[in-house]
């Protein structure tokens, strides 16, 4: 079977590029639920490129699963944790208390989400180089 690690790799630079796209049209919460999507195929990506297969969509976890190996700093860890919180109430009116997705985010939290999915994918490419 082919390795697809290179297909799920530039699948996440496009999702980045479409929460940035979001973001500038201030779609907020679709910019954060892209910046979850291209952090989790970047990690996936990591993972099929380092020969296993990954599943779940939990980031955090996902990075955690790396290999012993690949030393995965803390911080980035948390970071993960951000952007799984954008996962699935950036997207339901019953993620939160009451209002519609997009009146739960901002230009504040997406350009937090942003960086940190930043951050997930530069840390990617650098294992995968």
């Amino acid at each position: 079977m082919a390795n697809r690690a290179q297909d799920w790799f530039k699948q996440a630079l496009r999702d980045l590029e479409q929460a940035e796209d979001s973001r500038r049209m201030h779609r907020h919460e679709w910019a954060c639920f892209a910046t979850h999507q291209a952090a989790e195929k970047a990690v996936k990506a990591l993972h099929l490129h380092l020969g296993q297969e990954a599943r779940g969509h939990v980031v955090a976890r996902l990075l955690r699963d790396l290999p012993k190996t690949v030393v995965v700093d803390a911080a980035l860890v948390d970071k993960a944790r951000v952007l799984d919180g954008y996962y699935i109430p950036t997207r339901y009116p019953n993620g939160h208390p009451e209002g519609a997705p997009f009146e739960h985010y901002g230009a504040l939290q997406s350009k937090e989400a942003i960086a940190y999915a930043r951050e997930v994918i530069e840390f990617v490419h650098a294992k995968m180089a």
